[in-house]
């Protein structure tokens, strides 16, 4: 094994969310040593990872891009490409990637309650060797999904397909759709962004849902960022327009919880008013449950819709009877022909990108804990995970948890204490920490931590009202106890 080295915080990931938390340390907290471990061999997480068609963002990028980073692309709804060139560049500027680690993957992860310290073990993949280091602080940012599996569902009649079926997740680059029949499985935003991509040179795109999912067309450029960069240095454009997406980000929102039935006509026009005339809009694009019950999808420029309006592209609501050796037989007695199957049907939970979590010699049961601010568990001293928002961009939480952690370094410092621990609620109602009804936030809710009935255990999915109690709410409340090393109090999680 390896020799032991410590740092005063450790990172796991350099993804958009590792690299970002890595920028706010060095800005707000430059006298701390710290180091990044990454599981994959490259800077970027899922936007290194997915090579899929058309991979783009699905919000716009004055919120998914760093509020200490301008983005100045022309594009607001960017592809994979200039946002993986984006992270890397941001981490290269601020001197990040020569504290990143690659090819470790995090294990385990032990609290010691008389020393402060986390002892983390990892994996290292390039040597088949486990490594040690220890960290005063230690803060996850490997998102909630399995980076190395997807979600297939069982497929039946499968193993009689002629044609080839992919995953989205680990796209093979020798796949040429070129001219061929392909049909995508799926109704979600990986679906409606490989449709309109694959339908440019396929001979005809099938989306195969078994239910539809609101899906609303933005334009891929921002006009008022356009009009403003004529008399604004990019600068003083970068936050104007963040905050205006922001705020019609809340409005859509919260109209979406008070008005579902309004939202829902207003996105039902707004499809057909896309597609041509006669469209059976009501079963194709009209979902049984209310917007942002699961995310809207983002299509730029109305793609998804110009795609069908052209005939390169069709959907089809309807579920799989079974493959055949030339397509999919479907319930209602319909085949689809298809030379190629894509398997759009989401992803597997993994929450702390699968590492394990002891206090003080108990193992921590994540499904028995509590979140504290939507960042940080009860009973797990000196730790915080970065989850974003469902119903905004990821970067937006991702840039406020990183802003609060660096707080609570400096009150550690300036007070003396050595250690802050999350309180769990004393009382209350207890529901999923992701309040989604997707398929895949059902299928693991059950080992997610969970969060309260009422601030500050409670998630509200509001950016501006987090930006109040992030950046500049008290440090000190009840659901927080700090301490020193020795003073006899350790941690109680659960196991």
């Amino acid at each position: 094994m390896a020799t032991t080295d410590h740092v005063d915080v450790l990172i796991v990931g350099a993804g958009l969310s590792g690299v970002g938390a890595a920028c706010h340390l060095i800005r707000d907290c430059p006298e701390k040593t710290y180091a990044v471990l990454e599981a994959r061999g490259a800077i970027g997480g899922t936007w290194d990872l997915f090579r899929y068609p058309g991979i783009r963002s699905d919000s716009d990028m004055f919120t998914l891009g760093y509020s200490f980073k301008p983005w100045t692309d022309p594009k607001a709804i960017a592809d994979g490409d200039a946002i993986r060139t984006y992270v890397r560049r941001t981490a290269d500027e601020y001197g990040v990637t020569d504290h990143v680690r690659f090819h470790h993957r995090v294990r385990h992860a032990e609290w010691d309650s008389d020393t402060a310290r986390w002892t983390v073990t990892a994996h290292r993949a390039d040597t088949a060797e486990d490594v040690t280091v220890t960290c005063d602080f230690l803060f996850t940012c490997s998102g909630y999904y399995r980076y190395d599996e997807g979600y297939t569902p069982p497929l039946p009649g499968v193993e009689s397909f002629a044609g080839r079926i992919v995953h989205p997740q680990h796209w093979p680059e020798d796949l040429d759709h070129t001219g061929r029949r392909v049909v995508v499985i799926g109704s979600g935003a990986t679906a409606v962004t490989l449709v309109p991509a694959m339908a440019r040179q396929a001979a005809h795109v099938t989306m195969l849902q078994r239910s539809p999912t609101y899906v609303m067309a933005l334009p891929s450029r921002d006009v008022v960022a356009d009009t403003l960069r004529r008399v604004l240095p990019e600068k003083a454009v970068y936050p104007v327009v963040r905050w205006k997406n922001v705020l019609l980000g809340t409005v859509n929102f919260q109209a979406s919880r008070r008005a579902p039935g309004l939202v829902k006509r207003l996105l039902r026009r707004a499809a057909r008013g896309r597609l041509p005339v006669g469209y059976d809009v009501d079963r194709h694009f009209s979902p049984r449950y209310d917007p942002w019950d699961q995310r809207l999808c983002v299509v730029p420029d109305g793609d998804l819709f110009a795609a069908i309006k052209r005939g390169r592209a069709s959907i089809v609501t309807d579920t799989i009877d079974t493959f055949t050796a030339t397509g999919v037989r479907l319930r209602s007695g319909a085949e689809l022909a298809a030379d190629v199957v894509v398997t759009a049907t989401g992803l597997n939970l993994l929450a702390l990108g699968g590492m394990t979590l002891g206090v003080d010699g108990r193992p921590v049961d994540l499904a028995g804990t509590v979140a504290y601010k939507g960042m940080m568990l009860s009973g797990v001293p000196n730790f915080a995970m970065t989850i974003g928002y469902t119903n905004a961009s990821w970067t937006l939480k991702a840039d406020l948890v990183a802003t609060y952690v660096c707080r609570l370094l400096r009150h550690l410092d300036r007070t003396g204490q050595q250690i802050v621990t999350p309180l769990p609620p004393p009382d209350g109602e207890l529901r999923p920490i992701i309040d989604l009804t997707a398929g895949y936030v059902l299928r693991s809710v059950d080992a997610l931590p969970k969060q309260g009935a009422r601030a500050p255990w409670r998630l509200y999915q509001n950016y501006p009202r987090d930006v109040l109690l992030m950046r500049h709410g008290r440090l000190t409340d009840e659901g927080v106890r700090f301490s020193r090393a020795g003073a006899g109090e350790r941690s109680t999680v659960r196991a």
